[in-house]
């Protein structure tokens, strides 16, 4: 890809909280850019990007999926990922290799929660944004509203480029703040013709005043548009879109749009605004690299002159290719067939075909470059998150943080025949997943499947059911609790036995204590022994952490801990790895015993939307269920809930709500932290 390709190329992820309209947006754009010629709709199942059987049939994005369009002569590779917050983990992963993404927020829900979790997602990886406003055409509908929640809760210049000329079943079409054209979009179905009209007299006054807005946030970045602003000269249009890209670039404006992806109306402004603002490969900073041995090694730059890497984000499970490897390609240039190195697992595999895809279509490539998103077939041993190099140039990239499962149920074959089949199916999925883990149960021997949600853990067994075909029993489902020490205590352990046909010896002295909520494994090592080297400390990092993996209370895991290896005896005649090993890990579990551990639950951020007029019962139940109410707000014409609630009182909430509400209540809900179990308020109903 030459680098003029690549500053024509926009890789940008839509992302949103559920039912704000990401995949309706994305149909229109495959659409108006040509790559469909007629547009589906997420209540018939006739999308592009939700392709799968149960987005169909749910009506919900399950699985990201990968798009290519042209606007512009741009190449825009999309990815649309979902709301749902048991589904974070393909937001993650698709952000992680995004230039981009566009927020779409609904209209009259605004900011929502699982808004906030990809907003502050994207942050994390300096992904500049700009936003699409959804659904101006529903009642309740306020432009205005969701920009002064954008800025109140993210703390950002969102700056509006187009505003609604009107709000609600009145919508028509938008004020394009930088040309100063009313836009309108034709009323047959497509809304593909637009018009550009002189702003109306009723209309200029509101806009001027947003116009001032965008005016004066340009001015204040670049000199000559301040001159020309002070002179009360105009600035020119291309002068606005040459200042706010570098301020988006920056990430130091967020670039607001408005429109109605269901109607039709404002999709071709936000095609241009992608185009306009959003970065290509070439403006965003090098991906930093580092040797097999986790040292600095280098920069790469998004040239495809220099030695091949590439990020592997995401396994996909085909049944014509076995296994479809999602990558981004951030330098050099690759052929399919070609022979590349696995850095993360030491590995060479060969990269059998290149193919680019179009969500579950596909277009057959020779080779791929620098800024592009592909998938490869025939990757064996390459998983979610491993570094694809040049063999004769290796390098690492930083892995995936993958986030803690907080539900599990227990699986088994319903014939002892399918055993085999059960566990080769429950191994694809923890391939194409890495936040669905699989594990068996020490005391009973059960196999447990672990996921971020109920729905989560639904939409995997009715895979399991239906995709493959294996027929199984299911438990009920079960939270994932915790340990954690509430005091400090400390153990010394010692091993001194023989062992594979020598005696070996090494005793370790192991203090633990609380590291905090939400602190995870913190540890420290202060043993001072020269003779100790490096690889001999890592493996007592290692035996200790593995040690967590169970506590001395019920046998679950132990998080927020913070670990001190103080010191030990070392014997350069018998001490060993694994006697040290061994000995570090009695002593951790040994300490435990002594520091008067708790069980925790994890505890959930809730948002519940319910009518006005059974708002009281709804708090009652919530209360009930050992529910903290934070916040409420009256949205429209419905009442918003905000507050805490134990997960293990979640289930079947859906349900209840709807029972109380007429089925017109909803709620969202994500992981917070982990808390200690307060029986009094109801914690720890299913232990």
């Amino acid at each position: 890809m030459s680098k003029d390709a690549l500053q024509r190329t926009r890789n940008i992820g839509i992302v949103a909280h559920i039912d704000a309209g990401k995949t309706t947006s994305t149909e229109r754009i495959l659409y108006y850019t040509g790559m469909i010629h007629r547009m589906g709709e997420v209540d018939d199942g006739t999308t592009v990007t939700d392709w799968m059987k149960q987005e169909r049939e749910r009506g919900i994005t399950i699985t990201s999926a990968a798009v290519t369009c042209l606007w512009r002569k741009h190449q825009i590779n999309i990815i649309d990922t979902p709301g749902h917050v048991d589904f974070t983990m393909e937001v993650e992963r698709s952000l992680r290799v995004l230039d981009g993404a566009v927020v779409v927020f609904c209209a009259v829900g605004g900011v929502q929660p699982q808004s906030e979790t990809v907003w502050r997602q994207a942050d994390r990886y300096g992904i500049p944004k700009i936003v699409f406003v959804n659904k101006m055409d529903r009642v309740g509908a306020s432009f205005a509203n969701v920009c002064a929640q954008i800025r109140a809760k993210f703390g950002v210049t969102a700056v509006p480029l187009t505003v609604p000329d009107r709000e609600g079943a009145l919508f028509s079409g938008v004020v394009d703040l930088v040309d100063w054209k009313l836009l309108r979009f034709d009323e047959d179905p497509s809304g593909a013709r637009v018009t550009r009209e002189p702003v109306p007299a009723a209309l200029i006054p509101e806009c001027e005043l947003q116009r001032k807005i965008l005016l004066e946030t340009v001015a204040d970045a670049d000199e000559a548009a301040m001159e020309a602003y002070l002179s009360a000269d105009a600035v020119a249009p291309e002068k606005i879109r040459e200042v706010l890209r570098r301020l988006t670039l920056g990430c130091k404006v967020v670039p607001v749009l408005a429109g109605s992806a269901l109607k039709n109306k404002g999709l071709q402004p936000l095609l241009d605004a992608v185009v306009d603002y959003l970065p290509s490969p070439i403006d965003v900073p090098p991906v930093t690299g580092y040797t097999l041995e986790g040292e600095l090694s280098e920069k790469r730059q998004p040239n495809p002159q220099i030695p091949f890497s590439a990020f592997a984000f995401k396994i996909q499970d085909d049944a014509f290719a076995n296994q479809l490897t999602y990558v981004r390609i951030y330098s050099g240039t690759v052929r399919a067939q070609a022979q590349v190195l696995n850095a993360s697992r030491s590995r060479k595999e060969k990269l059998g075909r290149i193919v680019r895809m179009y969500a579950n279509k596909r277009e057959e490539l020779t080779s791929a470059s620098a800024g592009d998103i592909v998938a490869a077939v025939g990757l064996k041993w390459t998983k979610t998150g491993d570094t694809l190099c040049d063999p004769d140039h290796p390098l690492l990239f930083e892995k995936l943080e993958l986030p803690e499962p907080v539900v599990f149920v227990a699986i088994e074959p319903k014939l002892k025949a399918d055993e085999g089949r059960l566990e080769d199916v429950l191994g694809r999925l923890a391939t194409e997943d890495p936040s669905f883990l699989v594990r068996t149960d020490p005391e009973t021997g059960q196999r447990i499947i672990c996921g971020m949600g109920e729905l989560h853990l639904e939409v995997i067994v009715t895979r399991i059911l239906d995709d493959y075909k294996v027929p199984v029993h299911v438990g009920k489902p079960q939270v994932a609790y915790r340990e954690t020490p509430s005091a400090t205590a400390s153990a010394e352990a010692a091993f001194d036995k023989p062992f594979a046909g020598r005696q070996q010896y090494a005793a370790v002295t192991v203090g633990v204590g609380p590291a905090g909520r939400g602190a995870g494994f913190v540890y420290e090592d202060r043993w001072v022994n020269p003779k100790v080297n490096e690889a001999l400390r890592t493996a007592i990092r290692e035996s200790i952490r593995d040690a967590l993996s169970g506590g001395v209370l019920a046998g679950y895991p132990v998080t927020d801990l913070r670990a001190e290896v103080r010191g030990g005896t070392f014997d350069e005649a018998l001490t060993t790895e694994m006697a040290l090993r061994a000995a570090a890990s009695t002593a951790v579990r040994d300490a435990l015993r002594k520091a008067d551990c708790v069980l925790m639950e994890p505890v959930m951020a809730i948002e519940i939307t319910a009518p006005k007029d059974t708002v009281g019962d709804v708090i009652g139940d919530f209360n009930a269920r050992g529910g903290k109410v934070i916040d409420m707000a009256l949205q429209a014409d419905v009442q918003l809930v905000k507050g805490t609630i134990p997960l293990g009182n979640t289930f079947g909430y859906m349900t209840q709500l709807r029972s109380l509400t007429q089925g017109r209540g909803t709620y969202t809900m994500q992981f917070l932290r982990f808390e200690p179990i307060d029986r009094e308020k109801g914690g720890g109903k299913n232990l």
